[in-house]
């Protein structure tokens, strides 16, 4: 099943990204760190990181994944990532709906699109704005899934180059390879070339707030400001909330959205 190692396959992944001191010796390779420098660097003996590698050994201590995400040169995400992935396998997700608290949330943003997802990245709740705003905010549909197969994506968002990588970042750091349902949408994804070679990156890096372009097919183009919250006493949904500037031409395209 993908997913299976997903530990032993970041690792492999990111130390293939590493690139080698001046000093090693001899001829190379692997265009990154071999195992046996990784090793070296984080503390640890070749064959415990071979046994990580091939997935033998599938729970190292927290001292040892902090090693290898130094010698990694993780940032804060990535090395969160790596945490995650060393937990033992998760419990499935939950699969029940949003409140209905939430679903006055989502309303009472006017002229506001926000939408609610989970963690697999599928639309649960959207207010009409967000549903104005694109097709793929509609429940049901599957963020992931539009932004790489959908060719319709490439002309909402400008930055279309810039959002998949995002997206499959974002994928990676929010779900968990380990379940099922992951697994068999990231084998659907792996139909897209673009997606494949963002996937084996191994880039991991949640939702962030950030400003994000549009090209709406009837009131043009959009500018606006997204910030993701968390769903108290549902950690596994994400409110996406996506504000214009006052006074800008983006709050008056929202304006005429409906």
């Amino acid at each position: 099943m993908a997913g299976d190692n997903a530990l032993g396959e970041f690792l492999k992944a990111r130390r293939g990204r590493i690139r080698p001191s001046r000093q090693s010796p001899g001829r190379r390779r692997v265009a990154g760190l071999r195992r046996d420098e990784l090793a070296r660097l984080a503390g640890i003996s070749e064959p415990y990181l071979t046994r990580l590698e091939q997935g033998v050994d599938r729970h190292p201590s927290p001292q040892v994944l902090r090693a290898l995400a130094r010698a990694l040169e993780l940032d804060a995400d990535a090395a969160a990532h790596l945490l995650a992935l060393a937990a033992p396998d998760p419990a499935p997700l939950p699969e029940a709906g949003v409140s209905a608290e939430v679903h006055r949330l989502l309303d009472a943003w006017v002229g506001s699109p926000a939408y609610v997802r989970d963690r697999r990245f599928d639309v649960l709740a959207a207010n009409k704005w967000a549903r104005a705003l694109a097709p793929m905010y509609e429940p049901g549909h599957n963020l992931a899934r539009e932004v790489f197969l959908d060719p319709g994506a490439r002309r909402l968002f400008p930055d279309w180059e810039r959002i998949a990588a995002q997206t499959a970042a974002a994928l990676r750091a929010e779900s968990d390879p380990r379940d099922p349902r992951t697994a068999r949408l990231v084998a659907e994804l792996e139909a897209d070339e673009h997606f494949r070679r963002l996937w084996a990156l191994h880039d991991a890096r949640p939702a962030r707030d950030e400003l994000k372009r549009f090209a709406h097919p009837v009131v043009g183009e959009l500018a606006l400001r997204r910030q993701a919250l968390t769903v108290g006493g549902a950690e596994h949904q994400v409110i996406i909330v996506y504000q214009a500037e006052p006074g800008s031409s983006s709050e008056s395209a929202l304006a005429r959205l409906l």
